[in-house]
């Protein structure tokens, strides 16, 4: 049975400083040969093909490390492809990740790289939304002729920077929380936990059937055939449109370096970051959800949505990252449910695969960051809930009052129906799922309008001339 081995609160993590470093690998990735000619460079770009490890990074900083030790430990991380055979400057370097920041900007509001020439990234991830779908459908529609549904809801794009690489048995370092502690699986950028690295995650929506349903192919034409064909050989070399791989490989690395904009994507401008700083009063009803928020006895929502500092005072992340299942009812308007025997199992398939064989890791899902979650419109990996309201009364009533969450059948109710029985030893039942029928449920009406009132204190553009 996959429990949680301790408490998720003290798995806190350095949020900030890994964040900043994510950019400082693809960079120190390509500088390594700044001073030691073409060998280095090519060693810098043979160890950038692996993609950008956070925690690498952070790990070589906390110990000291300056840039030539970090990039000793980033033959894991990123670098820019480029097109110098040589070693180049920290100023070309620099203007490097700034072009492929400029690039990947522009590709990601660009339709022409879909098959369908109608979607691009921010098609789902609108930055209006913090990088989610402006609609409340349970999943977007998409494919070569845009009338295919997807299987999941859309997540954030933002606070990417601090997930971990996916982990079966994760801990902690020192300055995070309790180093011994085996939290168990952990990480990976999507639902499933199933790639590490923005470029990887970039990879699945360009060539999903039901997404962007394009090509290596097409995406390179639509590149050199748009206005920024001119600076992208600039970034990447004159010839590079010669290669459709090395191409494909550029565009989603420049992806990759736009998600990592912290301005953009990990700006902690909320009211709570506010709050956090001394520079920000909360009013009565967000601290009254604070507490219920934080109370172990309650929702204890905090266990797996942290909601303190780590250790070094960098801000908290509102997620540990970790997988876990829920028992989130079946969706049955969700096109892939039609057949009663399809079942979403997370990270035991079917759209990951290598873990098919698990059953112990089957119905786990990550735990989103709850970072903007007041502006998202649709919930839970199958998109089945559409407001704030529905999930507090989801994760408050799930075990005192079932009925009104799952299907009823001759009077018995069918709880976890989106989940084959053999796999129920793998559900969560800390608090606040170890209350049974005939038993209060967790949040009273009031005390969920409280919750969701501190839940809006962590969008992210508060101005206090504004409120």
């Amino acid at each position: 049975m996959l429990r949680k081995l301790a408490r998720r609160s003290t798995r806190i993590r350095t949020c900030t400083r890994s964040a900043r470093l994510v950019l400082a690998a693809v960079v120190l990735a390509t500088l390594a040969a700044c001073d030691g000619g073409a060998s280095q460079a090519q060693d810098a770009e043979s160890a950038a093909k692996n993609g950008v490890n956070a925690h690498d990074a952070h790990d070589a900083n906390a110990n000291g490390s300056n840039g030539a030790k970090l990039m000793k430990i980033s033959t894991n991380a990123a670098a820019a492809p480029g097109p110098a055979s040589h070693g180049q400057s920290r100023a070309e370097v620099y203007a490097q990740v700034r072009r492929m920041t400029a690039l990947g900007k522009q590709m990601f509001f660009d339709p022409s790289l879909s098959g369908s020439g109608k979607m691009s990234c921010a098609t789902c991830h609108s930055p209006d939304r913090a990088f989610t779908p402006t609609n409340a459908l349970d999943v977007q529609i998409g494919g070569a002729d845009m009338h295919r549904p997807g299987m999941r809801a859309v997540p954030t794009l933002k606070y990417l920077q601090a997930v971990p690489a996916f982990s079966e048995h994760y801990h902690d370092s020192d300055d995070e929380g309790d180093e011994s502690v085996d939290a168990g699986p952990t990480g990976g950028l999507t639902w499933d936990g199933r790639v590490d690295h923005g470029a990887d995650q970039a990879r699945i929506p360009l060539l999903s059937s039901f997404e962007m349903a394009s090509t290596p192919r097409k995406v390179t034409d639509a590149v050199r055939a748009a206005p920024y064909a001119k600076a992208f050989r600039e970034a990447f070399g004159e010839h590079i449109f010669d290669d459709e791989d090395a191409t494909f490989k550029a565009v989603l690395k420049s992806l990759e370096t736009f998600e990592q904009a912290p301005e953009v994507f990990y700006p902690y401008s909320s009211k709570y970051d506010a709050y956090l700083a001394g520079k920000a009063t909360l009013t009565t009803a967000e601290l009254r959800g604070l507490q219920l928020f934080n109370d172990e006895k309650k929702g204890n929502c905090a266990s797996c949505h942290i909601s303190q500092r780590a250790k070094d005072g960098s801000p908290p992340q509102f997620s540990d990252f970790g997988l876990i299942a829920v028992g989130v009812p079946r969706n049955r308007t969700l096109a892939v449910n039609r057949d009663p025997r399809f079942f979403d199992l997370g990270a035991c398939g079917p759209e990951r695969t290598d873990l098919d064989h698990r059953d112990e890791f089957c119905g786990l899902f990550r735990t989103p960051t709850l970072r903007n979650v007041a502006l998202k419109k649709s919930f839970f990996h199958n998109g089945i809930y559409h407001s704030l309201e529905d999930v507090m009364r989801f994760y408050s009533r799930r075990d005192t009052n079932p009925q009104e969450f799952y299907p009823v059948v001759k009077g018995r109710v069918r709880k976890f129906d989106d989940l084959p029985r053999q796999y129920w030893t793998n559900l969560n039942t800390d608090a606040p799922f170890d209350r049974k029928p005939g038993d209060a449920p967790v949040y009273t009406e009031a005390e969920i309008k409280d919750v969701i009132a501190f839940l809006g204190t962590l969008t992210d553009g508060w101005q206090p001339s504004a409120h």
